[in-house]
């Protein structure tokens, strides 16, 4: 699943490429990814709303239109949004499959494993679309009134966003201390104390931190619990920065893979040498989710 760096990297590029532009039609061809609404309300809906503003919160992305509506679109393990200049013969064939276009036409503009899944398109104006790839349908897409996100219920349950000013030292110590016997592993990875850190992120914090995932947070000194929470928006930041982790298949607006897994340092580098001190990475399960850590350099 994306976590915060691949998010705030798709909503960075929506706010470059698609602000401003107008919804002229919605096609898809799995409208059970969209809650709440029926397919034929939802495309009356959203046709004709501007886009104002793209905007996360924690790993959900919310796209600002005109009218006071929102569209709520989560990606889930395999979603992704693409943005493309489409060719007019597209434009005019929107309700063929991607695959079915690429076969009656020789072309390769669906190529990939990403463009091969598809399942709705965001038409803005004639020559571009957002696409909405996922390969195991697991994604969602609500319309939702724009002064009532604060009150969906997976929005209130979430904790501070990682990268919020209202992330301070203090409220992360505030959080520790709440969760005393809590593994700082699993605190990190709760949504519901602090939106945003997923299983790459936190196995990279808690290295450069010198912290094993599962020490109890009673047992972290302060000095220890600074260096987490430095550690924290300094890997956010750069994972940012590099466009995010495509360790599995996370893809960028243009379909290119970020690049924050060329400087993993233990994530998914079982068996592999530490880079400090060559030390064989090790990866265990803490909460029914893998971690990965170096026995010599976490303590």
């Amino acid at each position: 699943m994306p976590e915060l760096p691949e998010v705030q990297t798709v909503v960075n590029d929506l706010n470059e490429k698609i602000k401003g532009d107008t919804i002229t039609e919605f096609w898809s061809v799995w409208p059970k990814a969209i809650k709440d609404k029926s397919l034929k309300v939802f495309q009356q809906e959203i046709t004709g709303r501007k886009i104002l503003l793209a905007r996360r919160i924690g790993k959900n992305i919310f796209i600002d239109l005109s009218g006071n509506k929102t569209l709520y679109i989560h990606l889930k393990m395999t979603g992704h949004l693409l943005i493309k200049a489409t060719p007019q013969e597209l434009n005019s064939n929107k309700a063929k499959t991607a695959q079915e276009f690429s076969s009656e036409n020789g072309k390769n503009y669906f190529e990939d494993k990403v463009n091969q899944y598809v399942r709705h398109k965001f038409f803005l104006g004639k020559n571009k679309v957002m696409e909405f790839s996922d390969l195991r349908k697991f994604a969602k897409i609500m319309l939702v009134d724009t002064d009532k996100i604060s009150e969906l219920p997976e929005i209130k349950a979430l904790g501070v966003d990682a990268m919020s000013p209202d992330f301070t030292f203090q409220k992360f110590n505030e959080i520790l201390e709440k969760k005393k016997k809590s593994p700082i592993g699993i605190t990190l990875m709760d949504q519901h104390l602090i939106a945003g850190i997923g299983n790459i992120y936190r196995s990279e914090i808690l290295f450069l931190a010198g912290i094993l995932p599962t020490r109890k947070n009673e047992s972290i000194s302060l000095e220890k619990r600074k260096a987490v929470y430095k550690h924290t928006l300094a890997v956010l930041k750069k994972a940012i920065k590099l466009r995010g982790t495509s360790d599995s298949d996370y893809r960028d607006t243009t379909g290119a893979p970020g690049g924050f897994q060329k400087v993993l340092n233990v994530y998914n580098r079982a068996s592999e040498k530490c880079k400090k001190c060559d030390t064989m990475i090790e990866r265990a399960v803490l909460g029914q989710r893998s971690i990965f850590f170096c026995p010599k350099c976490q303590k």
